[in-house]
């Protein structure tokens, strides 16, 4: 059925109310991007502190596994994974997050080597602190303002991998609804019921598009070198 009255945004193939189906997706599209960004950020921030604090040998482990998960293509990485453990939001969450951790890893151990040399932590060194408490007591507050920001703009590409996991049919399974799913079911009836296409692709885009506009707002607010704004 097409959309109006009962229906807003029409039904499916099978009956389904669109609207419906996009408010359920849209749990699931949220629940798993913003928990798998939420244990890529950790692991990102405890792997990247862990290398530039330390440096030699453990900064080079930590690097050339970071470069290597890097070196995949980050869609057929997630396909490959997904194959070996089976398609269920749980598995699409942990191999997101396997995959994503290793962006902001290399952004905060950037940052890491070169708070590591500021006369704070000399200072902190020389009255015996444990490294322990100097990364978590002195140079983590530092790194939230970058933390933040990247964990923002990492949950709209969490939002794409799931949707694009599921368009291809190896994100959530079925009959759970996801929006990824949503467009390919729409993309088989595009010339008689657009709206089964066009209803999920706006929320994608609407969603990613806030989540990417929200970053750059706190990139700008929290940049302690940006220009003052008049």
């Amino acid at each position: 059925m097409p959309p109006g009255g009962e229906f807003p945004l029409g039904t499916d193939p099978n009956g389904r109310d669109v609207l419906s189906r996009l408010l359920y997706g849209a749990r699931v599209s949220l629940t798993i991007g913003v928990v798998a960004n939420g244990l890529a950020t950790l692991v990102g921030v405890v792997a990247g502190v862990t290398a530039g604090y330390f440096g030699g040998l453990v900064d080079t482990v930590i690097s050339r596994i970071t470069d290597m998960v890097m070196s995949f293509p980050i869609l057929l990485f997630c396909v490959a994974l997904i194959s070996v453990t089976g398609p269920s939001q749980r598995n699409v969450v942990l191999v997101i997050a396997l995959v994503y951790w290793t962006y902001l890893a290399r952004v905060i151990r950037g940052m890491v080597l070169s708070l590591r040399e500021r006369e704070f932590v000399t200072a902190t060194r020389t009255l015996g602190v444990s490294d322990t408490r100097i990364m978590v007591r002195h140079i983590l507050p530092h790194l939230v303002p970058a933390i933040i920001v990247y964990a923002t703009l990492g949950v709209a590409s969490s939002i794409l991998i799931e949707s694009s996991l599921s368009f291809i049919g190896v994100g959530v399974p079925v009959p759970e609804a996801s929006w990824g799913q949503m467009v390919d079911d729409g993309r088989r009836y595009y010339e008689v019921a657009p709206w089964l296409l066009f209803a999920p692709g706006l929320c994608l885009i609407a969603t990613v598009l806030a989540f990417n506009l929200a970053g750059d707002w706190l990139r700008d607010l929290l940049d302690p070198t940006a220009p003052e704004r008049r």
